[in-house]
C-alpha cells in the first residue's frame, strides 16, 4: 500500500494511530507532504535561528563570524534532511550522524553546556512544529498526517539530539583523559630530584589548570588505593600515579582542618605526608612523604597511624634513609645485652629505654615500668656493669637510644 497525504481520514483511525506509532514514524508520511513544506523552509530557517538566539541564553549574541555561520549551516542542514527523510522515508537519508556527533563535542570545546544544545534542539523544533503544521493544513493534510508528521519531525530531534550528547560525553571524556595527563606531568616535574627548571613546572602548572601555592606538602600513598582515597581528596589536591606511588600535593597543608581532612581521606591505607615547602622545593618533601610512607606500611595493623607525618617521625625517618647503617648502630651498641638471658635481656632493656627517656630520673622510670625506684637503681646499676663508663658519654647515648629504635623497628616489623 503507498503512502498518502491522507486528507480524509477518520477520528477511529486517528485513535488507532496514538496507539500504535510507528518506531520510523517518517515512513507513513507521503512525499507530497515534504513538497507541501519545502517552500517555506528558507523562511523557517530564518525564524529557528532566531528562536535559538532569543530563547536559549548560551546563544544570545549576534550571530556574527564563523558561530552565526556554523549555527545557520547546522539548521539549514537538519531541516533540509528531516524534508529528505520525508520525501524518501528511507533512514539513510538522515543527515550523517556524525555531523552531530562533532556539533556536541564542540560545544563543550567552545564552553557551553550539554543541556544549552539540547534546549537550542528543542527551541528549533517547537518554531518548526508550529510552521509545519500552518503549512500542512494549508495544504488540507488531514488531522492523522499531521499527528505522524509531528512523531517523525520530534523522534528526527531526538536522532540529533542523542548524537550530539553522544559527542559531547565522547569530548568530556577525552578532555578528562588530557586533563589527567597534563596533571600527571605536573606531578612528575614536582617529583623530581633534583628539581626540574621552574619555568617548566610553571607552564606545566598551567596546562594542567592547577594553581601553584606558596606553600605544599607531598601525600604518598599506594597505587592500588586512587580509586579510593583519591576521591575523598580535596578538589584543589593535584593527584596522580607516578610508577608504583601514587602523589598528591596538598595546596596550604597546615591550615586549619587540612590534617583532618587528608586523614579521613586515607582512611586506615598507608600514606606519608612530607613536610610543607615551597613548591619549587616540592621534590624534598616528596622524598619524606616515600619514607614516611614506609613507616606506614611497616606500622599498618598494629595500631599505629595510617597516616604518617614526617615532621612528627623524624628520628625514624632519619635511620630510614640508612637502614643498613642503623643495624650496624644497633649491633655494635646493644651486643653487651645480647650475652645477657632472654628475661634479663627485656627487664634491661626496656630500662634502658625508659632511663634514656628520661635523662635518667628514677622516679619517672619507675613510675613508667610500673616498679620501685629501688628496682630502677638495682638495673641502672647492671646497665653500667654491662656498657661501663660509656653510658655517661652523651654521645654514646644518643647512639645507644638510636640503636633501641632500630631494636623497636625491627621487633614490629618481625625482622627480629
Amino acid at each position: 500500500m503507498s503512502r498518502s497525504i491522507d486528507t480524509s481520514e477518520s477520528s477511529n483511525s486517528v485513535g488507532s494511530q496514538q496507539k500504535a506509532r510507528p518506531t520510523r514514524p517518517w515512513e507513513d508520511l507521503d512525499p507530497a507532504v515534504a513538497t507541501a513544506l519545502r517552500p517555506g523552509l528558507p523562511a523557517l530557517v530564518d525564524d529557528v535561528v532566531e528562536a535559538v538566539r532569543e530563547g536559549v541564553p548560551a546563544y544570545r549574541r549576534p550571530l556574527e563570524g564563523t558561530f552565526g555561520r556554523n549555527v545557520r549551516i547546522g539548521v539549514e542542514v537538519a531541516l533540509g534532511g528531516f524534508l529528505e527523510l520525508v520525501e524518501s522515508g528511507d533512514e539513510a537519508r538522515l543527515p550523517r550522524r556524525d555531523i552531530y556527533v562533532e556539533l556536541g563535542r564542540g560545544e563543550l570545546r567552545d564552553g557551553r553546556t550539554l543541556e544549552a544544545l539540547l534546549a537550542a534542539y528543542r527551541a528549533g523544533a517547537q518554531v518548526s512544529w508550529r510552521r509545519f503544521a500552518a503549512a500542512a493544513e494549508a495544504a488540507e493534510v488531514g488531522p492523522r498526517t499531521l499527528i505522524v508528521l509531528a512523531e517523525a519531525m520530534f523522534a528526527y530531534i531526538d536522532e540529533l539530539s542523542a548524537a550530539s550528547a553522544e559527542g559531547y560525553a565522547r569530548e568530556q571524556s577525552a578532555a578528562a583523559g588530557e586533563l589527567q595527563t597534563r596533571r600527571r606531568r605536573l606531578v612528575e616535574l614536582l617529583s623530581r630530584d633534583p628539581p626540574s627548571p621552574l619555568a617548566d613546572i610553571e607552564r606545566a602548572a598551567e596546562e594542567a589548570g592547577w594553581s601553584l601555592p606558596a606553600s605544599l606538602a607531598a601525600l604518598a600513598f599506594e597505587i592500588d588505593r586512587p580509586p579510593r582515597i583519591t576521591g575523598r581528596l580535596p578538589p584543589d589536591v593535584l593527584v596522580a600515579p607516578v610508577e608504583a606511588t601514587t602523589y598528591a600535593f596538598v595546596p596550604d597543608p597546615d591550615a586549619p582542618g587540612r590534617r583532618a581532612e587528608l586523614e579521613r581521606a586515607v582512611r586506615g591505607a598507608p600514606a606519608g605526608l612530607g613536610q610543607t615547602v615551597r613548591w619549587p622545593e616540592a621534590a624534598r618533601s616528596v622524598a619524606r612523604a616515600e619514607l614516611a610512607l614506609e613507616l606506614a606500611r611497616e606500622g599498618s595493623g598494629d595500631g599505629a597511624p595510617a597516616l604518617v607525618v614526617a615532621d612528627e617521625h623524624m628520628l625514624e625517618l632519619l635511620l630510614a634513609i640508612d637502614g643498613r647503617l642503623g643495624e650496624d648502630i644497633a649491633r655494635a651498641r646493644l651486643a653487651p645485652l645480647r650475652a645477657l638471658r632472654p628475661g634479663s635481656r627485656r627487664r634491661l632493656s626496656e630500662t634502658l629505654r625508659a632511663w634514656l627517656g628520661h635523662w635518667g630520673e628514677v622516679r619517672a622510670v619507675a613510675a613508667e615500668l610500673g616498679v620501685h625506684p629501688q628496682s630502677v637503681r638495682y638495673r641502672v646499676g647492671q646497665l653500667r656493669e654491662a656498657f661501663g663508663a660509656a653510658l655517661d658519654d652523651p654521645t654514646f647515648r644518643l647512639e645507644l637510644a638510636l640503636a633501641m629504635r632500630v631494636a623497636d623497628r625491627r621487633e614490629r616489623t618481625g625482622d627480629a
